[in-house]
């Protein structure tokens, strides 16, 4: 079924978290580590206009549909970022975007280098490079959702716990989108095929790795995924459903290299 871009676009809206009772977390506060994974989805939710911005310099930038659908997909991640950010500031967190960048300065981040190896690579591929970008997109996503909907069950909060599932509702919209795009680049070239096995088999880690300390991202992937080897395995598999993807196992072969008990 083809994404329908109208629709998400007149469709989307912030995530609403108004008529929950925040009132809750005074009753049944929130405990340092969940915070501590909070402020992680928090700090990756904030980025993703610098991931748009890092879009607009390869070839996905020249696609409509692509354009059409990011300019949504940026609003809709910062209102996560936005709600993550209320909950962390009733327990007394305050979320700074200039904190966050001279975090990611400290981390060897900066605005030039993600953006000019993105360039380099997609000039390199070519066309190809869309089923790259595509079918790593939906990647995240796919690891979007089933990190606030694992979350949400782990809490079983009744503030919070809604919130991630309405966060998570709003991100299988993108994964929709991006499986969508990356079927169709796949299916036109098998040597896009080839190119995506590689590159995510070798390359991808989970959401957060380029701008998180490798410290912090195996303590929140540990402590969200930690024995769910099955879980992962079903992220596979809706991967490898893809044209040529068959059998990859990206999402279990990173959380393997970082060290996660799965």
């Amino acid at each position: 079924m083809a994404f329908d871009l109208q629709n998400f676009a007149e469709t989307s809206e912030a995530v609403q978290f108004s008529d929950l009772d925040f009132d809750e977390f005074d009753r049944q506060p929130l405990d340092a580590d969940t915070l501590r994974v909070l402020r992680y989805m928090c700090d990756v939710e904030y980025h993703t206009s610098c991931y748009l911005r890092d879009l607009l310099v390869t070839r996905s930038h020249r696609k409509d549909d692509v354009n059409g659908f990011m300019t949504t997909w940026n609003r809709e991640e910062f209102w996560h970022g936005e709600a993550l950010a209320a909950v962390l500031k009733r327990h007394d967190i305050t979320v700074d975007y200039d904190e966050l960048k001279a975090k990611r300065v400290k981390l060897g981040w900066s605005e030039a280098l993600g953006s000019s190896k993105q360039s380099a690579l997609s000039n390199l591929v070519g066309d190809d490079f869309i089923a790259v970008h595509m079918t790593w997109g939906a990647a995240n996503e796919l690891s979007a959702v089933a990190a606030y909907r694992r979350l949400a069950e782990m809490m079983d909060h009744p503030t919070l716990s809604p919130l991630l599932k309405r966060i998570a509702q709003q991100e299988t919209r993108h994964v929709a989108f991006y499986t969508t795009q990356a079927r169709a680049a796949l299916e036109r070239s098998p040597k896009a095929q080839k190119l995506v096995r590689t590159i995510t088999t070798a390359a991808w880690r989970p959401v957060g790795s380029s701008i998180m300390g490798e410290e912090e991202v195996r303590y929140v992937m540990g402590y969200l995924f930690t024995g769910q080897g099955e879980a992962l395995d079903k992220l596979d598999q809706s991967v490898s459903r893809m044209p040529g993807l068959e059998g990859v196992q990206i999402f279990r072969t990173a959380f393997t290299k970082l060290g996660v008990a799965i």
